[in-house]
């Protein structure tokens, strides 16, 4: 497969290389994050490939980002997501296998994952605790060889989204898009629009010059994907937050937006999925896996 890869380098010290591969299928991009002193590197918000139809997964995209750790001499000290992603299945549990490394994401995910199980009527298929190794809560760090982790919640998208911060970056998943699109829905089950707010707020008192990497983009009218903008050019030009916005004005354009949003084809079956950390269902007893997949109730 070939996807666009760019690489946002350092700026000096305590500033990491960044490197964002673009997964098209489903208008992710994935994260290599490395510290140029040490080469030592965390993987964020890595695919598992499905295709809907078929309900076939495969690992393709996760292979990719694994050449690309080699091909840079690379040492994966962290496999991270950022949430339980609704359009598209993670690939933490597989790369954690693979390179040795624990993996991780947010503390709240166990709150998210008793909400799904509800939904799913499954009471006992979701285990965050065991499935994976951190669950990061608001206020912890930890190191990617030098380089300094904060971990902030950033709820909205979901109730339980985190934002890693590692010196001139900030890695904010579904809360900004690229500054021409916006910023992500939240009518996902858990989310808010206020909490929302409140946490693209906070992500903006960052430094002016912090890049910025979100985890979607959908190639809008017709240009090149894009993933990074700084904290400047979002107050500058966003479309749903500049020129001195309010918090009631911003609601409304969301909650407006979000009411047309259908539910991503891959939503009913990526939270079973990816509350197990990217595992399949058990096998039963004739060694298939099998999805289920609640009918009428969204």
């Amino acid at each position: 497969m070939t996807s666009i890869i760019r690489k946002s380098p350092s700026t000096g010290k305590g500033s990491p290389d960044v490197w964002g591969i673009y997964e098209a299928d489903t208008g992710s991009v994935q994260y290599i994050v490395a510290d140029p002193t040490t080469g030592k590197a965390a993987l964020i918000d890595i695919v598992q490939n499905f295709d809907p139809k078929s309900a076939k997964t495969s690992f393709a995209s996760a292979d990719e980002v694994l050449a690309l750790v080699e091909q840079n001499q690379l040492t994966v000290e962290w496999v991270l997501d950022t949430h339980p992603h609704a359009d598209h299945l993670m690939a933490s549990h597989y790369l954690k296998e693979k390179v040795g490394a624990p993996n991780a994401i947010g503390k709240k995910t166990c709150e998210i994952a008793k909400l799904w199980s509800e939904y799913y009527n499954l009471p006992s298929a979701f285990n965050p605790a065991k499935d994976f190794d951190y669950l990061f809560d608001e206020g912890d760090s930890f190191n990617i060889g030098e380089l300094n982790v904060k971990v902030w919640l950033s709820p909205g998208h979901t109730l339980g989204s985190i934002t890693y911060v590692i010196g001139d970056s900030a890695f904010v998943h579904d809360t900004f898009m690229f500054p021409d699109s916006g910023t992500s829905r939240a009518d996902f089950p858990g989310g808010s629009s206020h909490d929302l707010w409140n946490s693209l707020q906070r992500i903006l008192e960052l430094p002016d010059t912090t890049r910025l990497f979100v985890g979607h983009d959908y190639g809008k009218d017709g240009r090149e994907p894009q993933w990074e903008a700084t904290v400047a050019q979002h107050k500058q030009s966003n479309i749903h937050l500049a020129d001195n916005v309010t918090e009631n004005e911003f609601r409304n354009t969301r909650d407006t937006r979000d009411a047309t949003l259908s539910l991503p084809d891959r939503m009913l079956h990526a939270l079973q999925v990816n509350l197990r950390a990217g595992k399949l269902p058990l096998k039963e007893d004739d060694g298939h896996h099998y999805f289920k997949i609640p009918a009428n109730k969204f």
